[in-house]
């Protein structure tokens, strides 16, 4: 599936990932390839994801983090869409 994820800054991320973690209003939830359609709020925590080829913009290298084959990066709040197999999370 395809994941974005986008600052009031840029544009952080679009690349292929296999699965995405996010910190939710009432808690953590997992999106994997083909999930149902969800809009929802996210609050401050973190967000995981994992893939075989992610890109990151050189840039913002220096956001994430790596430990073995996830990625994460801290967010404030901010909402997510998943629609037709595309994550798009618009972060603060």
């Amino acid at each position: 599936m395809k994941l974005e994820i986008v600052t009031p800054e840029a544009k952080l991320l679009n690349s292929e990932v296999s699965s995405v973690l996010v910190p939710g209003v009432t808690g953590e939830f997992q999106m994997l390839n083909n999930h149902a359609p969800i809009v929802s709020i996210l609050v401050n925590g973190t967000v995981k994801f994992k893939g075989d080829a992610v890109i990151i913009e050189d840039a913002y290298q220096d956001k994430f983090t790596k430990q073995d084959d996830q990625y994460s990066l801290a967010i404030n709040s901010g909402t997510i869409e998943m629609k037709d197999n595309k994550v798009i999370i618009l972060a603060d």
